[in-house]
């Protein structure tokens, strides 16, 4: 058997690269440095690489893992710089990717392999994959109204449909950090591995049982189950974003970024 973090790797753009082997598609966020923290190449590269691997023969099933021991993704590259933009505006550019609600359109399960830190956007992401396949040293959190925010990519919808609404809103209104094995304990989390070591191991069993089943019926009953709550979740999704953008060209957003850029507490004005 080959083991996991030996394949080869094929770089799909420079923060995403991908591998497949024996049926399963590896999509993998590739900035280990920054804790996989998302760039517009991610935004871009995962959608794109998913789309071709749900329409690649070879490929039955897709897992999406994070490079680097320290973590699946740290969410969003707050780093990133970008100008001065008005609510509009960052309407119109979120608008333009909606990246993770790609994972709605594909047809093949999507395993979301975690380890380490899952933040923000990361876990967004995660929440939007069918199955989330945790490692004991995951954290788990949605830590943006800290920041004057809210989560962005389906946070607000994904997780009161797994979790519950008051666990949901406990989460992101405290952005507690949830350990792997209460992420199991209430649903945030479909399976736990044995062991760090074991993880992607586990993963990859996992993914080649159900690509051994036939595939047909894996895309019908993934369809079915679906279709119960993608209507519903598509208004939310429009109406978060909505509320996303309005809070980003906020005081309290600006004066966020700014402390931490300068490593110090945060002074609100609720503007």
């Amino acid at each position: 058997m080959v083991d996991v973090s030996e394949l080869e790797l094929t770089a799909f753009n420079p923060s995403v690269a991908v591998a497949i082997d024996q049926g399963v598609g590896w999509v993998v966020l590739n900035r280990p440095e920054q804790i996989n923290a998302i760039n517009d190449e991610i935004r871009h590269g995962v959608p794109q690489l998913l789309a071709a691997l749900d329409h690649d023969p070879q490929v039955a099933v897709i897992v999406i893992r994070g490079a680097g021991v320290r973590g699946f993704c740290a969410g969003a590259d707050i780093k990133e710089q970008r100008g001065v933009e008005s609510s509009i505006e960052v309407r119109q550019r979120m608008e333009q990717t909606r990246w993770i609600e790609s994972l709605d359109a594909v047809q093949k399960p999507v395993i979301c392999a975690i380890h380490g830190y899952c933040m923000g956007g990361g876990l967004e992401l995660a929440l939007a994959c069918d199955i989330r396949f945790a490692a004991p040293n995951a954290l788990l959190s949605l830590p943006e109204t800290a920041l004057g925010l809210i989560p962005g990519g389906g946070g607000t919808q994904r997780l009161p449909a797994l979790v519950g609404n008051a666990k949901a809103i406990d989460m992101m209104l405290t952005g507690a950090r949830v350990a792997a094995q209460e992420a199991l304990q209430i649903g945030l989390v479909t399976r736990l591995s044995e062991s760090v070591e074991s993880h992607l191991e586990e993963v990859k069993a996992l993914a080649q049982l159900i690509a051994s089943r036939p595939p047909l019926a894996t895309r019908y009953v993934k369809r079915a189950v679906r279709a119960a709550i993608d209507l519903e979740l598509k208004k939310g999704l429009d109406l978060e974003l909505d509320l996303f953008c309005l809070l980003k060209n906020s005081e309290d957003a600006r004066e966020a970024a700014q402390a931490f850029k300068e490593k110090r507490i945060a002074s609100f004005t609720g503007k």
